[in-house]
């Protein structure tokens, strides 16, 4: 018996036949082997937010700064993505654009969360409510994504919340649809109705019982819809009807350079591998994600 005493902790629960708790290093390390999408985009991910963060420091000119004799020089030291038509360092505005790019996806993706969320429990979960929402959703989901969001902002003006508002209108039907289905699912299951059955009052119902399980398909959403409003953000710019002129972003500076393409092909590569990369990562981060949320793959 004192030999059996003796015996580290980790061989006593094996011995017993039980496998012990794996550490948060352990569990990190099967992630990113299971799941390598979330490493990769996580990694370019940070990469775009340290650019974000630190953009003051990383800036070696003023994005806005007009400089007519220094018009499209070429990629140098004192330039690194050379100067645009007007004489602006593309690597600063380039820098600069970031921030747009992320407070735009930021905000939009956690609007459309909170938003699409709750008009997809009350949807789901209440079936007086469910014909009139999901027809109204219907109706904004039968405009072309882009079309809606340049007649909103038409309407509105340019301006970096008019953006917001703009692409969160056109995500959030797509949010409440996939949280209305959820929720639909999950009051038919029996805890619900026995939660019911004892008095519980609708608002506890839904945020401490259907909303949990609706949690794994909104996170997976939620970082598709920052990849859309990245991208849409960038095309409204492009097209002229996004943020203000003289807010540097990336779709801005892609059109500011068709002129120049032939002859200053730097001043859209900078911006175009920008949103590339951007975009990239946050699809490669929901793929992993819906990966590692999926029931079915959870056991591999």
């Amino acid at each position: 018996m004192s030999g059996s005493l003796s015996l580290p902790v980790r061989e006593d629960v094996l011995a017993a036949g039980l496998r012990p708790r794996p550490n948060a290093f352990t569990r990190a390390r099967r992630v990113i082997r299971l799941y390598p999408n979330i490493l990769v985009g996580s990694v370019l991910l940070g990469l775009v937010v340290i650019a974000a963060v630190f953009a003051n420091l990383l800036m070696t000119h003023s994005p806005t700064l007009q400089a007519p004799s220094d018009r499209l020089l070429p990629p140098s030291l004192d330039h690194f993505f050379g100067t645009d038509g007007q004489g602006r360092d593309v690597y600063s505005r380039m820098i600069k654009g970031s921030q747009l790019s992320l407070i735009v996806g930021v905000g939009v993706s956690v609007i459309t969360a909170v938003a699409g969320g709750l008009i997809g429990l009350v949807a789901g979960f209440m079936p007086r409510f469910d014909g009139p929402i999901m027809r109204v959703m219907d109706g904004l989901m039968a405009f072309p994504s882009i079309i809606l969001a340049i007649g909103i902002m038409a309407v509105r003006g340019a301006a970096v919340s008019n953006v917001i508002i703009a692409l969160t209108v056109v995500n959030v039907p797509r949010m409440a649809r996939v949280v209305r289905a959820v929720t639909i699912s999950t009051k038919e299951m029996q805890y619900v109705e026995a939660a019911q059955s004892v008095g519980i009052s609708t608002p506890r119902l839904l945020l401490r019982h259907v909303l949990p399980n609706c949690l794994s398909p909104m996170i997976v959403q939620t970082s598709f819809v920052f990849a859309e409003a990245v991208l849409g953000e960038a095309t409204l710019s492009f097209l002229g009807a996004g943020a203000p002129p003289d807010v540097p972003s990336w779709g801005g500076m892609l059109s500011e350079s068709r002129i120049f393409l032939r002859n200053a092909a730097w001043t859209m590569l900078a911006p175009g591998a920008a949103l590339t990369l951007t975009v990239f990562a946050l699809n490669l981060l929901g793929d992993g994600i819906r990966d590692l949320l999926d029931p079915r793959l959870r056991n591999r």
